[in-house]
């Protein structure tokens, strides 16, 4: 007698972690896809990449931008956070440091979206009582198992009821930004949109006024009360490629945020291409530095 076939595995499913782990509004700007520890303070975090993405993703669909990658670490440090150290949900993340250097070749556009692993490595943890009053913590991101990428991070937690104490009042709803002045050309930053712009030009060679319009989906995929810090390396990314006069794009970044950078004082955004491919970048805001990044750029 013919045994009856025993049915297939199913397939594997995959979801986003839920987007409050990640600080997204949107499910479709949550990246990660699920995450495990493997030792102590060591972790893997597998994440997607979209094929089509508003901003990250180039506008003939044949490049992920590294800035994809920053915000994917970025994701995956805020992730294992919450949802291994315990940090609350209410707690407001505040970046110090975030320098990462990837392999813009190894960034291609494929059939499927691609589906990295981070392996992160918290280090320097620090606490207030049981809970984390931020962390450094390094990345490798591998892609079928290459790495394409590394980064290291550090940046403290505070929680909601001192954070308005440190922002004074400031809110969503009681800070407005000023108006957006218009942009520099979309192509000469390597960006198909002009919303997407985030410079505008002024009468100095080499400085650019900080566009923000708090209506973009993926810079302010939720009401804030302060630039965030995305916004600040896109500025960088974009002048970097002012800098180089398009013919070099960013592949490593490495910034430090002293300031908030307030919605409703103009911020100024300096570049000084120092003619080894590395672009010094600088956004000061009533005279005192908010960020500055150091953007490595590689040959178009």
């Amino acid at each position: 007698m013919t045994r009856p076939r025993q049915p297939a595995d199913p397939p594997s499913l995959t979801t986003t972690v839920p987007r409050q782990l990640v600080h997204r509004a949107a499910v479709a700007e949550t990246l990660p896809t699920g995450w495990r520890r493997t030792s102590a303070d060591h972790f893997t975090v597998r994440a997607q990449w979209p094929r089509a993405h508003g901003l990250h993703v180039s506008p003939d669909w044949t490049a992920y931008d590294p800035l994809l990658v920053v915000e994917t670490v970025r994701q995956a440090g805020t992730l294992i956070a919450h949802a291994e150290y315990g940090v609350p949900l209410d707690h407001h993340f505040v970046l110090q440091e975030f320098h990462t250097l990837t392999r813009p070749k190894e960034l291609a556009v494929e059939r499927l979206p691609a589906e990295p692993e981070l392996e992160l490595a918290f280090t320097d943890v620090q606490y207030r009582g049981r809970r984390p009053t931020g962390a450094r913590y390094t990345a490798r991101v591998l892609r079928d198992g290459a790495v394409v990428a590394t980064a290291d991070v550090s940046f403290t937690c505070v929680p909601a009821a001192v954070y308005r104490r440190l922002r004074g009042g400031r809110t969503p709803d009681t800070v407005t930004a000023l108006p957006v002045p218009p942009g520099v050309e979309p192509a000469a930053v390597a960006r198909a949109l002009p919303a997407d712009v985030v410079l505008a030009p002024t009468a100095i060679s080499g400085r650019w006024q900080l566009r923000v319009h708090t209506a973009h989906p993926v810079f302010f995929d939720h009401p804030l009360d302060h630039a965030p810090g995305m916004l600040l390396l896109e500025a960088a990314r974009q002048a970097a490629y002012l800098g180089t006069r398009g013919t070099r794009a960013p592949a490593e970044y490495e910034a430090h945020f002293h300031r908030y950078a307030e919605l409703d004082e103009p911020l100024w955004i300096e570049a000084r291409d120092d003619g080894t491919g590395v672009v010094q970048v600088t956004g000061t805001q009533a005279e005192s530095a908010v960020f500055t990044c150091r953007v490595g750029t590689e040959a178009r």
